[in-house]
């Protein structure tokens, strides 16, 4: 079983540190609330369990994006 570091009704802040991620102009620094947590097999390909785990963050102009955990912070 995965542990989440984050839970549903969570507030964060998406905090991604590289300018050249392609999500970096349009996420960065942008916060929201978790309002799902799914899971999918990436942790077994990288090796590291909470790689598994996609946040999906309601973000406070109402969009929705999914985060891995090394991307989100408390705000």
């Amino acid at each position: 079983m995965t542990d989440y570091q984050f839970e549903v009704g969570d507030r964060v802040r998406i905090d991604i540190p590289d300018e050249t991620d392609p999500d970096y102009n349009r996420l960065h620094g942008r916060h929201g609330e978790i309002i799902a947590i799914l899971e999918d097999d990436v942790g077994a390909v990288t090796g590291d369990d909470r790689d598994a785990v996609l946040y999906r963050v309601q973000l406070n102009d109402g969009t929705k994006t999914d985060v891995r955990w090394r991307d989100l912070r408390p705000p």
